[in-house]
């Protein structure tokens, strides 16, 4: 079972991505930080899904949350079920989402 650092991106403008997928038979604690690394504010969404980048309105758990210049979110003590996909969307470039965590036998 893993520990620390669970998935990493560097999110491309406009584009769902998945950061971090369950794996089968595990279950996963997490933790969310999701970066601006732009001198302008950005909007984020977060999504908890069930299939790899859809996502039906009742997953978001963040919806085009702005985020300050150099700034940051963190979303703490997120629980997990394994083939459960973290998404990540941004509206411009230059944005990083970091998962760190836990997983453990389901």
């Amino acid at each position: 079972m893993a520990s620390g650092i669970l998935g990493q991106s560097d999110l491309i403008a406009t584009t769902v991505t998945d950061v971090y997928t369950v794996p089968v038979g595990v279950l996963a604690s997490l933790n969310v930080n999701v970066c601006n690394r732009n001198a302008t504010v950005v909007n984020i969404r977060l999504a908890l899904s069930s299939v790899s980048g859809v996502q039906s309105a009742s997953e978001y758990i963040e919806y085009d949350v702005a985020i300050e210049p150099n700034g940051v979110i963190e979303r703490t003590g997120i629980t997990m079920a394994a083939g459960d996909i973290l998404t990540a969307y941004s509206d411009t470039v230059d944005v990083s989402v970091n998962v760190t965590g836990i997983e453990g036998a389901a």
